[in-house]
Parts: C-alpha cells; structure tokens; sequence
C-alpha cells in the first residue's frame, strides 16, 4: 500500500495536477474571461493590504524562482562553480528568509479577510480556502528546513532536484527518489502539487496575466476629445 501511494502521489499526482493547471487554465480563460482577475480588495483596510501584499508577493516570488531554478538545474550544470553543500546551505538561508517575509504578509492578508466584516462578505470561499493552503504550504517548507541542515551533505536537494528533472522530463522512475524522504518534504510536494491542481479554480490565474509589460511601458496621459458627437455639436463653457 505504501509502495502504491508513493507511486501515485510522486509519479502520476504530478502530471493530473500540470494536466488540469494548463488545461482548466486556457479552458476557463475561454468560457469565463470575466472571472480572470485577481479580486482584489484594496479599497478597504489599504495601508494593511499594502504592507501584507508587498512582503507576500517578494517572498513569493523569490521562493517561486527559487524553486524553479534550484530544482529543474542539473547538478552538473552548476557543479563547477558552487558544491552541493555549499548551494544548499545557500538555499536554506536565502529560502528561510524569503519564506518568513512571504509567511507574515500572508499572515497580514489573511487575518484582513477573515476579521474584517466588509471583506468577509465579498470574499469567496476559495478566497479564503487558497490563502489557508498557501500559508499551511510556508510553514511546511520552513518546517523543512532543520531537516535539510541534519542533510547537510546536499543529498537530499539532489535527491529532490533529480525527481523534479525526471517529472518534467517525462521518465517514470522519479517517485523511487521520494520513497523515505521526511514526512515534511513529501507533505510539502503533494501539498505544493494540489495548488496547481487547484490553480485553475481561484484567483491564481492572474499570475498569467501578471502585468510585466508596464516595467518598460512609456506614460502617457489621457486628454478628453473636443471633437462633437455624431448628430450634435461640441459643447462650450457658455452653452
């Protein structure tokens, strides 16, 4: 039974969550274009939305390519220039850092939406659902983190890494390298695997629409039009 689980959770689990984040995600973007956004509830309590979005979206995003980067890197891509220790460790400072930031905005945005009457009422059950999960998630991956400096060879981040590469790299043997890992990693992978799962039902989706554009993108100003209306006039300060 246990070989089972592991198995699907670490070799089959991965690929249903990927399957139904891309697929729900074009699907909904076609049939429901006008629930792609993020609902966002600024106008009230703004200085605390503030503070909590800005330190949650940092952290976020740093941990976010982290992730990415740490994981999906090949060993003998970096090995030259930094040892396996010595990236781990990079990691687990770098990582506990960006998560107790990230942790303590969301903490922020979550007691704002649970206290406060009027954002209550406008909020969603899988508003209030996907920042609980998201902040279970944080506190897993910082429990993770004495077990990582009891490993401080590396070989855990390696074993880890190597079954990211072999997930995305379609090979059916990755779930072998999670067997016996601690319970905390292996709740952080499936937990971390069901947000994708749950990416295509929430708010999340507006990370796809993240407006990068406007880093680069001139100003400009809006002037109204003097020009008359079809069938009128232009109206004077006299008129």
């Amino acid at each position: 039974m246990a070989s089972f689980l592991n198995t699907f959770f670490f070799g089959i689990y991965p690929y249903i969550c990927l399957a139904i984040m891309i697929l729900g995600s074009i699907f909904r973007y076609e049939r429901e274009p006008y629930t792609w956004r993020s609902g966002s509830s600024q106008l009230l309590r703004r200085r605390q939305f503030l503070i909590g979005s800005n330190l949650f979206h940092a952290g976020i995003l740093f941990l976010f390519l982290g992730h990415f980067v740490g994981l999906l890197t090949p060993h003998w891509a970096y090995e030259p220039f930094i040892s396996a220790p010595a990236k781990q460790m990079l990691a687990i400072v770098a990582g506990s850092i960006a998560g107790v930031v990230c942790l303590v905005g969301l903490t922020i945005l979550l007691h704002r939406r649970l206290y406060d009457p009027r954002i209550r009422v406008t909020s969603t059950f899988s508003d209030v659902a996907i920042l609980i999960i998201l902040w279970v998630q944080l506190v897993l991956g910082l429990l993770t983190v004495p077990f990582s400096l009891a490993h401080s060879d590396g070989s855990v981040m390696l074993r880890l890494s190597e079954w990211a590469q072999r997930i995305v790299t379609l090979r059916g043997d990755a779930a072998e390298l999670v067997a016996g890992l601690a319970w905390p990693y292996q709740i952080h992978l499936v937990l971390g695997l069901t947000i994708f799962l749950l990416f295509p039902f929430s708010r999340l989706v507006h990370i796809w629409s993240a407006p990068v554009r406007y880093l680069w993108r001139p100003g400009y100003q809006i002037v109204r039009s003097r020009r008359p209306a079809s069938g009128g006039h232009a109206q004077t300060p006299a008129e």
